[in-house]
């Protein structure tokens, strides 16, 4: 069946069109046919379109909402010119997944959209007032524009995290705010968590119940996750996205006392406040320069640039200190797994952060490590590591088709 992933941003439209079905699932036999995104939705837009196998095609043109743009993708797809293998009409779309960030305490696995699930999501918009907005417009352009007729599924970043003990989701405040409101720790990045202790499992024949790794999603965004014996026990991020690692523009864990402190030194409102936290620190805070690592460490090669070699090491000594914070409550682990855009693809940042983990067993092979880039799936570790290193490309979007062909199919999900 043709499943339509859609990931929807507030002024932005990703997306993946996926043929898979249940044996497919089995046989990892899926097969991605197109993909693109739409940015700037609300004025002239810029639009990548891609047919699996062709190279991308970039256009503009005005599209005021994000019912415009999906209009734009689905035209386009059942166009000639898209030459996308499958799809000659909106009919051959058989289901839709969508990405939703904040599915609080109601969600703990994917679930068919109805009208109920629908109004759920928007209750759950307080703990997520930038991101499930946004989630819903896919929704909404999706029912409007294919109808009730067409399955819609909603794959949630927290459901993986929803067998946390709470003493791993719990904050030491008020018991009765987390009863009354419940603030607590949710974590996302859960659908890329959850792909690649799955790959892990296939290229290492291990069982669900003898999976015990933690696994390091390095991008933008960042969060690293202990999961024993296949379930998630605790995450880096909490109640909201800022918690936990250094990111690009997210400064990650902090005194809160800080906060207070800025108001009276500089004046600055909640809202200026939640700014600086969200959108002007982490990489970008600390370099002065920019939140992408790739640049920051030409900088350091270049021109040995200090804010720039000082973001990349505060950056590296937050993700160690989860490793070893993580190895203590586990027990020990059996591999740390590396992916995410830096996680996949920079060998320097990896290098740095297994450095000197001897006493942890993780060491890495300074030449593996140099090769696996370019989305390679591969086991970096030295010979005498205990602890294995891999790296693994996550593949959130064709869980969510997945996820939402076992939904439609009314199948169980076995990861």
């Amino acid at each position: 069946m043709i499943v339509l992933v859609l990931n929807s941003g507030s002024s932005s439209l990703k997306f993946q069109v996926i043929d898979t079905d249940l044996e497919a699932i089995e046989k990892s036999a899926d097969k991605t046919l197109a993909q693109g995104v739409i940015e700037r939705i609300g004025s002239e837009a810029l639009i990548t379109l891609r047919a699996e196998g062709n190279p991308p095609s970039r256009s503009t043109a005005p599209l005021r909402d994000h019912r415009a743009a999906l209009d734009k993708v689905l035209r386009w797809l059942v166009s000639p010119d898209s030459k996308v293998p499958g799809v000659a009409s909106i009919g051959d779309i058989s289901a839709v997944g969508h990405r939703v960030v904040h599915g609080g305490e109601k969600f703990t696995k994917s679930v068919a959209i109805d009208d109920a699930v629908v109004d759920q999501i928007e209750d759950c918009i307080e703990l997520a007032p930038l991101h499930n907005p946004a989630n819903l417009k896919g929704i909404y352009a999706a029912r409007e524009i294919l109808g009730q007729g067409v399955p819609q599924v909603a794959v949630f970043d927290t459901s993986f995290h929803s067998t946390m003990p709470d003493t791993s989701y719990l904050y030491a405040i008020p018991y009765q705010l987390y009863v009354r409101h419940k603030v607590r720790r949710y974590g996302f990045h859960g659908t890329s968590h959850r792909y690649v202790a799955y790959r892990y499992r296939i290229l290492t024949e291990k069982s669900y119940d003898d999976t015990n790794i933690i696994t390091v999603h390095l991008g933008n965004g960042c969060s690293a996750c202990a999961i024993q014996k296949g379930s998630s026990i605790n995450t880096s991020m909490g109640l909201t996205p800022l918690e936990g690692l250094v990111m690009g523009t997210r400064g990650g864990n902090i005194d809160p006392s800080i906060l207070e402190f800025l108001h009276h030194k500089e004046g600055l409102s909640l809202d200026q406040l939640d700014t600086l936290l969200n959108k002007q620190s982490g990489l970008l805070g600390v370099s002065g320069l920019t939140n992408d690592m790739r640049d920051l460490l030409e900088e350091e090669r270049l021109h040995q640039d200090r804010r720039a070699r000082l973001a990349i090491d505060i950056f590296c000594q937050r993700v160690k200190f989860y490793l070893g914070a993580y190895m203590a409550q586990m027990n020990g682990a059996d591999a740390v797994v590396f992916t995410g855009g830096i996680g996949e693809n920079s060998p320097e940042v990896r290098e740095r952060i297994c450095k000197d983990l001897d006493v942890l067993g993780i060491a890495i092979d300074k030449k593996k490590n140099k090769a696996t880039v370019g989305r390679k799936e591969g086991d970096i570790s030295s010979e005498k590591a205990k602890v294995r290193v891999w790296v693994l490309p996550t593949n959130e979007e064709l869980l969510i088709a997945r996820d939402t062909v076992r939904c439609v199919k009314d199948a169980p999900r076995r990861w």
